[in-house]
């Protein structure tokens, strides 16, 4: 085997490596959760627009509120036919922001030091780095989340809180960044005591709420209800295909 040769099935080797270790992950979102949720027995709730895009209600709005009901039926709690028969009134908000255009350095650009970039001889072809500056991710890093395999360059998402490619070196990119929020408000009907306060944040690069919102709710449900004022980084796990 010739030189040239060891060197390229090194860095496919690696890149392989790389590659199974990221396939599994998911949407980032950081997670703050009060709560004072009573253990079920017989509660019933209701699911109503809170703010944000969830303001005035509409299709969008009860896709959304659909999901959230089936994550509190799966916890024990009961659908009731409109608010005024309910236990629990669910206030359900939702945001996008409109981007902040960002600079990020690739720290191993297409001339650093990353024994995989895509040099001369490289299988990624003559395209140089493995940055992809359309949606910030490395190539050769297959992506999943709940929506399906996104291949090794077509993430919409990139790794958000503690990320550790957030930081990069000698290769600029540039791109726009999204910052997605979810809050979810759970009260008693009969005094309006609080029950629940949540909040579910994430950053990406794509402002597609029908793909942001519904991981935003695993987010928040997952480990419902949670500890008491504890902030968490939570990643949605993948969906198997």
């Amino acid at each position: 085997m010739t030189f040239l040769k060891k060197i390229a099935a090194a860095a496919m080797i690696g890149a392989a490596s790389v590659g199974l270790s990221a396939c599994a992950m998911g949407l980032p979102a950081k997670v703050t959760r009060f709560q004072a949720m009573p253990a079920p027995q017989g509660q019933s709730f209701f699911v109503v627009p809170g703010q944000g895009r969830a303001q005035g209600g509409g299709l969008e709005f009860n896709q959304y509120a659909a999901l959230v009901a089936q994550q509190l039926q799966a916890q024990g709690y009961a659908p009731a036919a409109s608010p005024a028969q309910a236990t629990m009134i669910v206030q359900l908000g939702y945001t996008v922001d409109q981007g902040t255009e960002r600079r990020v350095v690739d720290r191993f650009g297409p001339r650093g030091y990353d024994p995989f970039y895509s040099g001369f001889y490289s299988p990624y072809g003559r395209f140089g780095s493995r940055f992809d500056p359309r949606f910030g991710v490395y190539f050769g890093r297959p992506y999943y989340s709940r929506f399906g395999y996104y291949g090794s360059y077509r993430s919409p998402f990139y790794y958000g809180w503690d990320d550790p490619f957030w930081f990069g070196g000698p290769s600029v990119r540039e791109y726009t960044e999204y910052k997605s929020e979810l809050d979810l408000d759970i009260r008693r009907r009969v005094d309006n005591q609080q029950l629940f306060d949540g909040r579910a944040q994430a950053r990406s690069t794509t402002d597609n709420a029908q793909v942001l919102v519904p991981n935003l709710i695993q987010a928040m449900f997952t480990g419902f209800p949670g500890r008491n004022g504890e902030t968490i980084k939570i990643t949605v796990p993948a969906q198997k295909r």
